[in-house]
């Protein structure tokens, strides 16, 4: 299966937070659902910002589930999530790229550590059943 790493919080919010748009430069013609991998690295401004737009939806129960920097997953798989289109523009709040992912239906899988790479990448099916 394959699997996009992708930088905490973001990757956090795609699978509890109703993200529903991974900002890319680039576009893809991938569909369908992959692994979302945590990368290993995140900068306190990476956390902060994610912390920002998750204030700024409202949700209050979000606020109160969105874990702090250090227990944020990283390094590994931590759910999956459709993808059902790559977009030039969005009117997602979540939209702030030149291109973006359009996602649905996310999954949380249990943390299974994993070195992340580039792009899309395999993974393995018995390491990880979505």
């Amino acid at each position: 299966m394959k699997a996009l790493s992708i930088r905490q919080p973001w990757a956090w919010l795609i699978i509890h937070g109703g993200k529903n748009i991974e900002n890319r430069t680039w576009h893809t013609k991938h569909r369908g659902r992959f692994l979302v991998h945590a990368a290993k690295g995140m900068t306190n401004e990476e956390y902060c910002d994610g912390l920002e737009f998750a204030m700024r939806a409202g949700d209050i129960q979000l606020l109160r589930d969105f874990p702090t920097a250090q227990e944020m997953q990283r390094g590994g798989i931590i759910g999956s999530v459709e993808l059902v289109d790559s977009l030039d523009i969005s009117t997602s709040p979540w939209y702030m790229g030149e291109k973006a992912f359009l996602l649905r239906e996310p999954k949380p899988l249990p943390f299974t550590p994993l070195k992340g790479r580039l792009n899309f990448f395999e993974v393995p099916d018995e390491l990880v059943t979505p």
